[in-house]
């Protein structure tokens, strides 16, 4: 598999908007014994068996036992639609990232086809997989779906956790992460603007043997789209734009006036553009040593047709983000670096948050670690991602904060100190359905989501040896910010707490405890 196909399509595509219905990136080599109980919940039939054989056989975490069940048991036809390389990579890495899955409830089945929800043994998240199969012996493979799931009613918590124990169960998960290097990174947990939870775990430094702190900068992936739909509004709010102007209003000499004349700032915030992203292949060919300012992004895409009509279809773009970030400079007259760092940054007090250049000397930034490779997951130690990603971040991602920065940025937005109240509903309030997550909807730089009740808006991100992703919970006031310089860890981690914290809230509206003290204890570094 390339590069290209692996590292593009599966991390950026899909895991840089919060909680993605499928997760698909590499965290962490991890080989576990099979489970027969769990097996033997799949009924007897060529799809029920087939999916304990490939249980069993991905549990392993075995690249070649793994490449040969594919080449054995996958239809032919089915491989020429999504090879036996990226299948077997996918299931590598699922296996890797999580620490192996066991069936736990049949959801539908009949003798060709199965769906079932399966646990993930390290890190605790739920999954759905659906699996096809040829009618005739032997019964080969013709399709299979893996998607993150939201757990079974009967699997939530069902009484209510105090934020100190949400605090000491965390920290016990993390801990376990940790000791399987399936997380390195930092996590905070705050109410109402007060952090009852932070704490740093693994190295920022695997050379140096530097430990990451709670104050760490971490890549941010893609999070950064939250500041330029903020810095938009910004502009907006002041009556410098509107989003429904085009792009040619405000940039009359972007090259592709096809494109320029009929997307809308509507259309950029929202990935309704039918723009797509710069990470092509003449990314993937060029020096990162090129790519600095905004403009030099521009001759990767500017002249890339549209994907759709705008606003027919939903389409994450990150090219369009880029869009927005020369606009902001153009209407603000600063560059865009300028315009975040004065008008976001310093009024939320981020100190620790910039697009910093990874050639420069930056005090206590964390270098992200991966096991990807140019040919797909890797086994043995993880590899450090300076050759792959970008030397600075800008208004589609990239650059650096801390847990603690971003707690700063929710309490500065939410306290109406970055917008007034009406364009702060805006930037949160999601405006377009995001069709792999369709309880999900994409606003202006974040996305809103409901989870069990609660309305949550942020952002995630992702990329080899980055993974990223702040929730506001909009409703009863908590904020989990999760940055790892390990791939897609952020998404269990995440997912974990939901479940606490959203049966904590609809507990406490059900039975008015709210008045109880929460615990404001720091658990350490």
């Amino acid at each position: 598999m390339s590069t290209k196909n692996l590292i593009i399509t599966s991390l950026l595509a899909v895991s840089q908007i919060a909680a993605p219905p499928i997760v698909l990136a590499d965290a962490g080599a991890q080989s576990a014994a099979p489970r027969p109980a769990a097996a033997a919940l799949l009924p007897d039939t060529p799809a029920g068996r087939q999916s304990a054989a490939y249980l069993r056989v991905m549990n392993t975490g075995d690249a070649k036992a793994i490449r040969a069940f594919v080449d054995s048991q996958f239809a032919p036809a089915y491989l020429e639609k999504v090879p036996a390389d990226r299948q077997a990579g996918i299931s590598l890495m699922l296996a890797r990232d999580t620490g192996g899955l066991d069936a736990v409830t049949v959801e539908s089945s009949d003798p060709n086809a199965i769906s079932f929800l399966a646990r993930t043994r390290v890190t605790e998240e739920w999954y759905r997989l659906k699996l096809q199969v040829a009618p005739e012996p032997p019964h080969r493979i013709t399709g299979v779906q893996r998607m993150n799931a939201r757990p079974p009613a009967d699997a939530a918590p069902q009484r209510r956790l105090t934020d100190a124990q949400v605090a000491r169960q965390m920290d016990a998960y993390l801990q376990k992460l940790a000791a399987a290097d399936l997380f390195s990174g930092a996590v905070l947990v705050a109410k109402d603007g007060k952090a009852f939870f932070s704490k740093a775990y693994g190295l920022a430094s695997k050379s140096y043997n530097v430990a990451n702190r709670t104050d760490t900068k971490f890549n941010l992936g893609s999070m950064n789209k939250m500041f330029t739909g903020v810095a938009i509004a910004q502009l907006a709010q002041q009556g410098k734009l509107s989003f429904t102007d085009t792009i040619s209003k405000h940039l009359p000499d972007y090259p592709n006036k096809a494109v320029a004349d009929k997307v809308t700032i509507h259309h950029l915030l929202t990935h309704t553009s039918g723009m797509g992203s710069y990470f092509n292949e003449a990314f993937m060919k060029a020096s990162r040593d090129r790519f600095r300012t905004v403009s030099d992004y521009f001759p990767l895409f500017v002249n890339d047709p549209l994907g759709f009509e705008p606003g027919a279809k939903w389409g994450y773009s990150n090219s369009g983000f880029l869009v927005l970030g020369a606009i902001i400079e153009k209407v603000s007259g600063q560059s865009y670096f300028d315009y975040v760092r004065e008008h976001i940054y310093k009024p939320a007090g981020m100190t620790n948050t910039d697009a910093y250049e990874m050639d420069q000397d930056v005090p206590n930034l964390a270098i992200g670690y991966t096991r990807m490779g140019p040919n797909g997951p890797l086994s043995g130690p993880r590899r450090n991602n300076l050759y792959m990603h970008v030397i600075k971040g800008g208004p589609a991602g990239g650059g650096f904060s801390t847990v603690e920065d971003l707690l700063r940025f929710d309490t500065a937005l939410r306290g109406h100190k970055l917008l007034d109240a009406k364009h702060t509903e805006m930037v949160l309030s999601g405006k377009a359905v995001v069709p792999m997550a369709p309880e999900a909807k994409y606003a202006y730089g974040f996305q809103e989501e409901r989870y069990a009740g609660q309305r949550l808006a942020g952002h995630s991100g992702g990329f080899p040896g980055i993974s990223a992703l702040l929730d506001m919970y909009r409703d009863s006031g908590y904020t989990v910010a999760v940055l790892s310089n390990y791939d897609r860890i952020a998404q269990p981690v995440s997912m974990k707490l939901r479940e606490m914290l959203t049966n904590n809230a609809a507990t406490t509206a059900a039975t008015d405890t709210g008045k109880e003290q929460a615990s404001t204890k720091t658990l350490g570094q």
